[in-house]
């Protein structure tokens, strides 16, 4: 940088045309930095509206499936009101060896 600085000391400072390149250049470079910047951006967007979407695909899956064991907990539930008790099954026991013969 100091070589260039030396170079416009050496020659006419206040070159318009030397000014006037430099600054195309600088444009360019900004224009080619901008360009990059916004495909990136859009890059960026779209993998992030596809993470999106993957997980909002997950959650209904896992929704329908929170969905279908509750109601297995809820058809179980209901069936275990129908099994007998160990204090039922204590008492018939009971009753059914006061009708044995004994031997």
């Amino acid at each position: 940088m100091a070589e260039k600085e030396g170079n416009y000391a050496n020659q006419d400072f206040y070159n318009p045309s030397m000014k006037l390149r430099d600054l195309e250049e600088k444009q360019n470079l900004l224009k080619d930095r901008l360009l990059l910047i916004g495909q990136n951006l859009l890059e960026v967007k779209e993998k992030s509206n596809k993470d999106i979407l993957d997980i909002k695909k997950n959650i209904e899956v896992m929704r329908l499936e929170l969905e279908r064991i509750k109601s297995f907990l809820d058809t179980v539930s209901n069936e275990f009101s129908k099994f007998a008790r160990k204090e039922d099954l204590e008492i018939l026991s009971k009753q059914a060896r006061m009708f044995q013969p004994y031997r």
